[in-house]
């Protein structure tokens, strides 16, 4: 009669199992680790943007590029150049003694561009800055993608867990019970050794699953930078979306605008910008300068005022190694990009092919598979009753069921990186946000 009551509450609490897989409780094994708070996706990517080291380091190279920016903009590139000489004299005077001079002269000289260097100057650093923007745009929604999917690695693990523990519960409960049956003549050595190594299995299969928890919190606190050894308790749901709110043609179309290729186009206009301030570098830079100065004796001094004009000739050097190498940045980056919309449509497609199959897993799975070992764990408790099957039957049905909430956490896990990966390569905004 045990046999049967263990049978009956097998597949009782393997039958209701998905109803409360989804929200999870922190598991009473689990209280021992340094848990933080109960945390959720939401708060989990506040922190990360927070403290993120790659996208503060990202963040921190605005500076520099505002710095540029600020330089390009000033009204003459090259400042103004003051001098000032003190001259003394000392004239000798015939039959008398030798006279003393002192005289000055005070110049100011202006460097003026002549072909437009200015303007392509400005170009090319407000080029780099929209770069750079959009590098950390992609960094920053990067980082989200890794802690979301760090973050559903823990949720699924959570879950494995729990599973794992009223698996093992199960299994040492039969495996007791098939012990004193065995004791007492009902069943043979052979049912006994089956049941112990199904319980033994369990055990190996839930200290697996706790320590591969126990590497994903850690994995999921350094991408936190969470500090004191804490570990992150994750809550939420790993279901699926109720439903998609693209398709492949508005992801093709979303890519465009995908921050990775609006930060190489930004390249890409900035080397162009920056080849055209070298060609232009070819042009002599005009050189003005005004002065005026005090010259000659105390009885007939005179009062000088100078205006220098100069220009270099451009004989000898003629930038090319500037116009050959930014004739190469600009090449360089004309091909990354290319590259980068054909990777990234190739991606966008192979991830919404791999996203198609994936829903199609968990179809079957939740729709055909898991009911049909429902109604094998409900028939196998009756034909238990009646003498029909045996431990060894028993065993497989309860291990077809378990194997089967297995793959439905691993796919389930599998859709929701798959998803924020294919979301990240099309560009597509977060959720709550209206591309």
């Amino acid at each position: 009669m045990r046999i049967k009551t263990l049978v009956a509450t097998s597949a009782l609490a393997l039958a209701v199992w998905p109803s409360h897989a989804q929200t999870v409780p922190p598991p009473p094994q689990q209280q021992a680790l340094p848990l933080v708070a109960p945390l959720s996706l939401a708060e989990a990517l506040r922190l990360a943007e927070e403290a993120n080291p790659a996208l503060r380091s990202k963040r921190a190279e605005l500076a520099a590029a505002e710095g540029s920016q600020r330089d390009a903009n000033a009204f003459l590139y090259n400042n103004p150049v003051a001098g000032f000489d003190g001259i003394r004299r000392d004239v000798p005077q015939e039959g008398a003694l030798s006279e003393l001079r002192h005289e000055w002269a005070a110049t100011v000289q202006q460097t003026l561009e002549i072909a437009g260097q200015r303007g392509y100057r400005r170009e090319a650093s407000e080029a780099a800055l929209n770069a750079l923007h959009s590098e950390i745009e992609e960094t920053r929604r990067q980082t989200r993608v890794e802690v979301g999917q760090q973050y559903y690695r823990v949720l699924a693990l959570q879950q494995r867990v729990d599973l794992e523990e009223q698996a093992l519960g199960l299994f040492e409960a039969t495996a007791s019970a098939i012990e004193k049956r065995r004791t007492a003549g009902e069943d043979t050595k052979l049912d006994s050794n089956v049941a112990a190594v199904e319980a033994d299995r369990a055990r190996n299969q839930f200290a697996l699953a706790k320590e591969q928890l126990l590497d994903a919190r850690a994995d999921l606190a350094a991408k936190l930078q969470l500090l004191g050894g804490r570990l992150p308790l994750a809550i939420g749901e790993l279901r699926p979306l109720p439903a998609s709110t693209y398709d492949l043609n508005a992801l093709l179309e979303q890519t465009v605008s995908q921050p990775r290729l609006r930060a190489l186009g930004a390249r890409e206009d900035s080397a162009r910008a920056r080849l055209k301030l070298e060609s232009a570098s070819r042009y002599p830079d005009v050189t003005v300068g005004v002065g005026v100065g005090r010259e000659g004796s105390s009885s007939a001094r005179e009062r000088l005022t100078t205006l220098t004009v100069s220009v270099p000739l451009p004989l000898f050097k003629q930038n090319a190694t500037g116009i050959g190498q930014a004739s190469s940045a600009l090449t360089q980056a004309e091909i990354s990009r290319a590259a980068a919309i054909r990777d990234t449509q190739a991606q966008v497609r192979a991830l919404w092919a791999k996203l198609e199959s994936l829903r199609a897993r968990l179809s079957r799975t939740q729709d055909r598979v898991l009911p049909a070992l429902l109604d094998n764990q409900q028939l196998s408790v009756k034909s238990q009753r009646a003498g029909q099957i045996g431990l060894l039957e028993l065993i497989v049905v309860n291990r077809q069921a378990l194997d089967a909430r297995r793959d439905l956490i691993d796919t389930l896990t599998e859709y929701q990186t798959t998803r924020l990966a294919l979301e990240l390569a099309a560009g597509w905004p977060p959720e709550g946000v209206t591309p």
